[in-house]
């Protein structure tokens, strides 16, 4: 890799560019942006802040992670789930829209910014592995489920208070239902079915921007914001200027880490995910760090320059492909079409309802409940079945935040307990294959009532040698009279000092009741640290399953 590849993908990928890419990266770039100009301005509402920092976050983060990011076609901006971790974390602080609101929000972008770029230095990208699939796609469903409700105000034309419990907010829509604005609602349904209606039957036409351009008209000409229909209103026009947060506040930056930390686990996944799917269709690499890299220039500058959070969005990068990007050019077209939109086009947004925005984000977020998954899980694993429902009901009943935390939480517990647990069982040598066979599963395989084969399923720690020790107890409990123990370790891949001082107890323990014991098929890696070991009987880690079976047939 050069050096300039390493520093700057982006840049790399422009200085090997083919004539070839203009047409799809033009076309892409086009398309993208005028799918972003309405999703920017719901997604911002979404988060509780005015539209036009929807637009703000989809400038300047957009150029910036053209150069560092490492994917070719990852659109970068707001989206619907961060959107929502925003809303529910600073509503609890200060007023949705307030300039205290706005001014967190662009304090929240600059910490996600600089915890990824912690994360990009020590390359610490494989931490995402501790989310489960299962965790996430309950998050996720959730989530979605809390980002429809958000907009059921928006779409009836009613009042409700800010609430992060779905449950609290249906009892509160119950009780206003009567107040329902029926333009605003009559809007918002057929921007929705409009929408859905594009979708499945001509997936590239703009229907988004059709509804926004086809609210506009109907408001203006028949009047209707004069008989209840919410509608943005002034929206400003330029580029955002360098406006810098208040840094010094260290009270409220501590109590702004949480959600921070949120939605940059949160946020990568997504844009990983999506990213990985479309460099695995065009055959390139993507680097874990250098993402996290690329979207932590992204956050800081948009915390810099009026925005928000941002992330990669799977509908838009899905979208940036389909139209034929093949560079980080389609990103930059992107970029500049949201500048001449904040530069000439801002007055066009006065008479939009708020209603359409709120049947963008309903259409958008529609296909995140994935009944699917649950089901699937449910079948392959109820572990982890439980751990989507655990996830999915604390999130619906107690906000983003506390949902995905505990099953982050859980699902480590799960997988300490696991740990703690390996899979232990007790094999004999089947001579068709030449092979140690599990007894419980294998009637025909070779044993000795006086030998006990075990073959231990994981590596070794501190953790689980006493759950070992246990087994090989019951185990001999069970056999009879055992006068040897041969520990299968061809799939134990390490040992800690901890296990291996008290496995050396143990094997002690076992020749205290003339009970001998040997070490089959050990790894060289592991031999060099056991022969670390002065052992307080002499130990021989030679034996291999050809051994065993000799002994096994006497």
């Amino acid at each position: 890799m050069s050096r300039v590849e390493g520093i700057f993908p982006g840049i790399y990928s422009i200085l090997r560019y083919k004539k070839e890419f203009l047409r799809g990266d033009i076309n892409s770039g086009l398309t993208v942006a005028v799918l972003l100009v309405p999703q920017a301005m719901a997604y911002a509402m979404l988060a509780g802040l005015p539209p036009i920092t929807g637009l703000y976050a989809s400038t300047f983060p957009l150029f910036v992670y053209a150069f560092f990011g490492s994917s070719r076609q990852l659109a970068v901006g707001p989206v619907a789930i961060v959107s929502i971790i925003v809303f529910s974390s600073l509503s609890e602080v200060t007023t949705p829209g307030s300039p205290d609101y706005i001014n967190l929000a662009r304090l929240l972008a600059l910490m996600v910014g600089c915890i990824q770029i912690v994360l990009w230095f020590f390359r610490l990208g494989f931490i995402v592995n501790f989310f489960s699939h299962a965790v996430i796609s309950g998050f996720t469903s959730a989530a979605a489920l809390i980002i429809g409700f958000s907009q059921i105000k928006h779409l009836f034309g009613i009042k409700l208070p800010s609430t992060h419990s779905i449950f609290h907010l249906i009892h509160e829509l119950f009780g206003k239902i009567s107040e329902t604005n029926i333009h605003s609602l009559l809007i918002g349904l057929s921007a929705v079915g409009v929408i859905f209606f594009f979708k499945r039957k001509f997936p590239f036409f703009p229907a988004s921007l059709f509804v926004v351009v086809l609210g506009v008209m109907v408001v203006y000409f028949f009047k209707l914001h004069d008989r209840g229909v919410q509608i943005v209103g002034d929206v400003p026009r330029g580029v955002p200027g360098l406006n810098i947060p208040n840094l010094y506040d260290f009270a409220l930056i501590k109590s702004l880490l949480p959600p921070a930390l949120t939605i940059v686990f949160v946020g990568f996944m997504e844009s990983i995910a999506i990213a990985k799917k479309m460099a695995a269709r065009e055959k390139y690499h993507i680097n874990p760090d250098y993402e996290f890299r690329g979207l932590a220039f992204s956050n800081i500058v948009s915390g810099l320059f009026s925005g928000y959070p941002v992330t990669g969005g799977f509908s838009r990068t899905a979208v940036n492909y389909e139209a034929g990007a093949k560079t980080v050019l389609s990103s930059v077209i992107t970029s500049i079409m949201i500048i001449l939109v904040l530069l000439f086009l801002t007055p066009l947004f006065y008479y939009l309802p708020k209603s359409v925005l709120a049947s963008i984000i309903l259409v958008a977020v529609a296909g995140l409940v994935d009944v699917k998954d649950f089901k699937n899980l449910i079948k392959l694993d109820k572990k982890d079945g439980f751990l989507l429902l655990f996830t999915f009901v604390l999130t619906l009943g107690f906000g983003i935040e506390t949902g995905i935390i505990s099953g982050v939480i859980l699902s480590l517990l799960f997988f300490i307990w696991e740990s703690a647990h390996p899979h232990i069982a007790e094999v004999g040598y089947w001579e068709e294959e030449g092979v140690l066979k599990n007894v419980k599963y294998y009637d025909d395989v070779k044993t000795r009532d006086d030998v006990l084969v075990i073959r231990i399923d994981r590596s070794i720690y501190f953790a689980n040698i006493g759950f070992i020790e246990s087994y090989i107890n019951k185990a001999i409990k069970d056999k009879g009279e055992v006068k040897s123990i041969i520990l299968d370790f061809s799939a134990v891949n390490d040992i800690d000092g901890t296990a291996i001082i008290e496995l050396d107890e143990m094997i002690d323990n076992y020749y205290k009741r003339n009970i001998s014991v040997m070490l089959a098929n050990v790894k060289t890696p592991l031999k060099a640290m056991l022969n670390k070991k002065v052992w307080q009987h002499e130990m021989d880690y030679e034996l291999t399953t050809k051994n065993i079976a000799q002994i096994l047939k006497g």
